[in-house]
Order: C-alpha cells, then sequence, then structure tokens
C-alpha cells in the first residue's frame, strides 16, 4: 500500500530480546493519528522459528527492507521507528536504501558507525543471549517506569538474542545514510547530554555528529517507554512522522 506524503507509513522495530508484541500499546495510541503503523518481529526473534539462532544481521536488515516494500517505501517512503539495539540492522537498512525512508526515528537509540559490533567479547561458541536478570539488565539499562506485571510480561515474553546478530559488524559505506531526516527521541539520557557526547566523539554517539538533518525530543523515563510512557511515545512518533522538513 501507499500513502500520502503527509502521512506516511510507519514501521516500529523493537531491540534485543523484543518482538512485535513489545508495541502493542503504542499502536492502540497511534492507531487514532490516521497514521497505517505496524510493528514487526525481527528474524531470530521468533520463538517458534527452529532455525533462529543462526540468523545474522543480513537476515534482519533484508526482512526490514522487505517490510518496508510491503508497506509501498519504494515509491512513498515510511517513517523507519528503531528501539535500542535494532539499531545495527537498521544502520545497515539506511545504508543500502536510504529512499526508503522518510525520517528516521531512534528510540532511546541511535545510528551506529561503519564496523561497530555489539558484543565483540561474546565467544564464538555462544548460541543464543537470553535476557540477563533484571539486577544485572539494570546496570546496562534504565528499567524506570516498568512496574512488576511490566517486568513479568518482559521475562516471560522475551527471545534470547542470536548470537551472529551480536557478533557481526556492522559494515557501512553509503554516506546517503546520513541525509535521510532523524529524530531522536532521547529517554534514559536527555537529549543534551546525547549531543555533547556525540560532538565529543563518542563511540557510542559518534555517528549521530554526522547526520545532516536532526531533531532531538526529550521523553525523560527508563530505556523502555513503549510501556513506560506509551501515550508520550507514540505522540513523539506521530509528529516525527508528519514532518516534512
Amino acid at each position: 500500500m501507499t500513502t500520502s506524503t503527509s502521512n506516511p507509513a510507519i514501521l516500529l522495530i523493537a531491540g534485543h530480546w523484543l518482538g512485535a508484541w513489545a508495541w502493542d500499546d503504542v499502536l492502540e495510541h497511534l492507531a487514532t493519528s490516521g497514521n497505517h503503523a505496524v510493528a514487526m518481529t525481527l528474524p531470530g526473534l521468533d520463538a517458534d522459528d527452529p532455525g533462529r539462532a543462526a540468523t545474522t544481521l543480513d537476515d534482519q536488515a533484508a526482512a526490514i527492507l522487505d517490510a518496508l516494500a510491503q508497506l509501498g517505501a519504494a515509491d512513498q517512503p515510511a517513517t523507519l521507528v528503531a528501539h535500542s539495539g535494532a539499531n545495527a540492522p537498521v544502520s545497515l537498512v539506511l545504508d543500502r536504501h536510504p529512499g526508503f525512508v522518510h525520517r528516521m526515528v531512534w528510540v532511546d537509540s541511535g545510528p551506529v558507525a561503519a564496523g561497530s559490533v555489539f558484543g565483540a567479547e561474546i565467544p564464538a561458541e555462544l548460541v543464543e543471549l537470553p535476557l540477563p536478570p533484571f539486577d544485572v539488565l539494570a546496570r546496562q539499562a534504565s528499567l524506570e517506569g516498568l512496574g512488576p506485571e511490566v517486568l513479568e510480561r518482559f521475562r516471560a515474553r522475551a527471545v534470547p538474542e542470536p548470537g551472529p546478530v551480536l557478533r557481526q559488524p556492522v559494515e557501512l559505506s553509503n554516506d546517503a545514510r546520513r541525509a535521510v531526516r532523524t529524530t531522536l527521541v532521547c529517554c534514559s539520557m536527555p537529549g543534551a547530554q546525547v549531543l555533547e557526547l556525540a560532538g565529543a566523539g563518542h563511540p557510542m554517539f559518534a555517528e549521530v555528529a554526522t547526520l545532516e538533518h536532526l531533531d532531538v525530543v526529550d521523553l525523560p523515563t527508563g530505556h523502555w517507554p513503549m510501556w513506560s510512557r506509551p501515550r508520550d511515545l507514540a505522540a513523539a512518533i506521530q509528529s516525527a512522522a508528519s514532518r516534512t522538513d
């Protein structure tokens, strides 16, 4: 299907351990905005796929491109929303087909630099990485705003991350990816701090400094705003999707 320029389709992709289900609350709010919004489960994160542990970043990027094509992005570019660790395959998509994307929205995330590897230290024999205990996870990412019921659902539905996805370097070569209009939705860290770190060349944020068209939205909460502030996140996504500048 295709959509009007002022009302592009929206494709949402969650980070590690998560599938399309992670966006359910956000999709409910986006449904009232008039946008055609869909969420996808990346290859490797479908618990019913017996071969999922062999999934690569290239497999995930190809699936995202297929999903964009099904939304008509070849004719009418879509808004692409990526949370957390979805930044690696989505950075590949931006490198390979930047023309498919009307606006990029990073949710407590951002583009990765060429050569980036999420888990360079992960041994080759590790088949998959399960969701760690929450006390360990909390030392890596903020759980602010997530109550016991949400954490219980997170634990019950999380799917281990395929080892090849975590070990594969992100190979980028097309500078046109940096011209895609971009919105950063900053949650666990203020936008001003993200920009300061980007300007200082911090490896995790350096690619942000290369973006040609950037705006920043602060949405203070933890690393999973689709659960802690779904209405506000939906509003930020809808606002970004409707922009033409």
